[in-house]
């Protein structure tokens, strides 16, 4: 419902074959926007609940299907659990992290389509995140167009950008820390 929002695509499961469900698991072949990107993770961060995004401060309206239930709480608490992980000392994303505050994301790097098929110099880097686990006020996405540097993985270069623009948010939104500094 914003203006210029473009949908997404995610092929017919009908049609999949076995390559396609191979590379839709890493996330190829399918499209989306960082706000539709940002929506999916609410899913994660509101115990298994879809929240509507909005650029206002507002309360959801209940009746609205605002809150709609779409994954069990248990598996949300778990896909939780494991996407705490990335952001820990051994994860792909511990420049993600956010000192007293519990952070779950996922980073990602793709390469873009060039003339002949995907090109090894082109990427997108990303990070998609929310914070704090305990009590998730903020869910981001930062993505990175075309990184011109050594490393151009989600975990290097779009998790620092992320953790700098979500401690800023939390401070500004007086979030309490979460977890142990």
């Amino acid at each position: 419902g914003f203006p210029g929002e473009a949908e997404g695509r995610l092929p017919g499961a009908q049609r999949w074959r076995l390559i396609e469900r191979v590379t839709l698991a890493y996330g190829y072949g399918l499209s989306l926007t960082p706000l539709q990107l940002a929506q999916a993770y609410t899913v994660f961060a509101n115990a298994g609940r879809m929240r509507v995004p909005t650029l206002l401060r507002a309360e959801q309206d209940a009746s609205s299907g605002a809150d709609e239930p779409v994954l069990a709480p248990a598996i949300a608490k778990r896909l939780t659990a494991m996407l705490e992980q990335v952001v820990r000392v051994d994860g792909t994303a511990t420049r993600a992290a956010i000192p007293g505050y519990r952070v779950a994301g996922k980073t990602g790097t793709v390469r873009k389509v060039g003339a002949e098929g995907y090109d090894d110099e082109r990427h997108l880097a990303w990070f998609v995140g929310f914070a704090p686990v305990t009590a998730p006020r903020i869910a981001a996405v930062v993505l990175v167009n075309e990184p011109r540097v050594e490393r151009a993985g989600g975990g290097a270069v779009a998790a620092p950008v992320f953790a700098r623009v979500v401690t800023g948010a939390l401070r500004l939104l007086a979030v309490p820390p979460d977890a142990e500094v």
